[in-house]
């Protein structure tokens, strides 16, 4: 299982169809749908007008004005929120979020932030993609509430000092405990909410809690983090949400997320931009119980792990890094799972594209690690077929950039596969030396630098 952060859009959508209260009002400006309609590639986007962004928000309104009729209001002087979803906090803090402006200024401020470069207070870099523009509520009370899994069941906090100061006010959070399968103990809520909410609001705040935890579990969340959520005379209304999502939970909840948002996506962390290469393995990952997973990390490196395994993965990684190399790591991933043989070879060949692309700036040979422990269930001889094919298709741009190939392997039908490997390196001519269970997992790493 692995817990995915979902956009705020994204997970407001998805509450908005549990919650009674709550019906989800929000429009979307990025760079990708005015890329669309312009016919440009993301990375051709310079820059867009107040004008169009209005011309934009009110097409919306005029498409569809059940949904989207608030923005009509604010045409005519109403006040928006606006602020960039890119699975970052303190947006405030960060100057990051435009309040109780009518369109015209919202408009205005969104053209002046989109497709701009900004470090973050925590030191984090990125581009601003794409924001969410909402009704602006006004309130004078800001609540917090969070459900966050762990290893013993589930933990509802709660809190009347919601806000983007609420790490400053811990101490005021209470905290109930949830079993296993268990729902949380409605008296222990309504005794929180004796301490924290006025009378007249405990059953909405009751209400609303209980259905968000019914949220959480329906979605398939692992996080859940509503700060603040505020009351009005139409009921509870979460302004900011924060949510991650167990990624393996869509044969649950496939219905659910359809309904809200078609594909459920989980976005990479602000300021880390996928490569083509990475959004083309993660693609083959969803394609297939297996795991196939590659992180570009410096592509002049010239130490290239392809590693089944996941712990494996960390350990080839860290032994590299130990002998002082870790700079010269170009990648890190697995395939494990016992991946296809058609699968292997897309992930080999994609990696092996990467690799060959030029060639060692200190004509130094370039690396390639296939390493692994020892199988239980991963027909080696198998996936080795799948990196024998990328091997013959690459074999010349291996060569150019003089490559050295160090394979160990163990596990079912190992035997098999190291010796085709082994056959077919000195068939194509590359370098290569192979190695079985008897040799340390890792030392092909020492073995490597060595050569280099």
């Amino acid at each position: 299982m692995a817990q995915k952060s979902v956009s705020e859009c994204d997970a407001k959508k998805i509450l908005a169809k549990i919650l009674d209260d709550y019906n989800g009002e929000l429009a979307v400006i990025d760079t990708a749908s005015f890329c669309s309609e312009s016919g440009k590639k993301t990375g051709d986007f310079q820059s867009v007008t107040k004008d169009e962004i209005k011309k934009k928000l009110l097409c919306l309104a005029a498409s569809d004005s059940t949904t989207y009729g608030w923005l009509n209001e604010a045409n005519n002087g109403g006040k928006l929120v606006a602020k960039p979803d890119q699975l970052f906090g303190k947006r405030g803090k960060n100057n990051l979020f435009c309040l109780g402006k009518n369109l015209e200024e919202t408009a205005k401020w969104t053209a002046a932030k989109i497709n701009q470069q900004v470090t973050l207070d925590s030191g984090v870099t990125g581009i601003l993609k794409k924001f969410i523009i909402e009704p602006m509520v006004p309130h004078d009370q800001e609540y917090y509430a969070a459900i966050k899994s762990n290893e013993h069941g589930d933990t509802l906090y709660l809190s009347a000092s919601g806000g983007m100061d609420i790490e400053e006010n811990w101490d005021t959070v209470k905290s109930i405990h949830v079993a296993p399968l268990e729902k949380p103990d409605e008296d222990e809520i309504e005794s929180i909410l004796l301490d924290i909410c006025s009378w007249s609001e405990i059953a909405s705040v009751k209400k609303f809690i209980l259905q968000l935890w019914d949220a959480y579990q329906q979605a398939g969340f692992a996080y859940l983090e509503i700060n603040p959520f505020t009351v009005t005379d139409k009921g509870v209304i979460p302004l900011d949400c924060v949510a991650k999502a167990d990624d393996t939970a869509e044969f649950e909840c496939q219905s659910l997320w359809c309904d809200a948002v078609g594909e459920l996506k989980f976005p990479p962390p602000f300021g880390q931009e996928l490569s083509k290469e990475e959004l083309y393995v993660k693609h083959l990952d969803s394609l297939s119980g297996a795991s196939l997973k590659l992180k570009l990390l410096n592509p002049d490196g010239r130490i290239w792990n392809m590693v089944a395994g996941g712990g494996a993965s960390v350990i080839y990684a860290d032994t590299v890094a130990d002998m002082g190399a870790g700079r010269e790591l170009a990648v890190y991933g697995e395939y494990s799972g016992d991946p296809s043989r058609q699968l292997t070879y897309e992930y080999a060949k994609t990696l092996m594209d990467l690799m060959t692309k030029k060639p060692d700036p200190q004509k130094r040979p370039k690396l390639l690690l296939i390493g692994g422990g020892i199988a239980n269930f991963t027909d080696v001889a198998k996936t080795f077929t799948g990196i024998i094919m990328a091997m013959e298709e690459f074999a010349d741009r291996l060569k150019k950039v003089n490559t050295y190939i160090y394979v160990r392997r163990g596990g079912p039908n190992y035997k098999a596969g190291l010796k085709i490997i082994k056959d077919a390196g000195e068939k194509l001519g590359l370098p290569i030396a192979v190695f079985g269970p008897e040799t340390h997992m890792t030392d092909i790493v020492r073995m490597a630098l060595e050569q280099g």
